[in-house]
């Protein structure tokens, strides 16, 4: 039963993060398609503001390989 907990927790680390990432993508996308549209001088920002919520993911990664290893 602990590891199935283990398990469970470990997804978790990794599936609430990605879900908030891929709803705040949406919206960052959705702004910036209409932005460049407007200033497409601002192509740079907007390709750094779309991998800022990637961050989430990946920690939320590192934290479930934490968990598994039993850290």
């Amino acid at each position: 039963m602990e590891k199935i907990l283990i398990a469970f927790a470990a997804a978790l680390a990794v599936g609430i993060p990605a879900v908030a990432t891929a709803w705040a993508q949406s919206r960052i996308g959705a702004s910036g398609a209409g932005t460049l549209a407007e200033q497409p001088q601002l192509s740079g920002a907007i390709i750094v503001m779309i991998a800022i919520p990637e961050t989430m993911v990946i920690l939320g990664f590192v934290v479930a390989v934490m968990i598994l290893m039993g850290v």
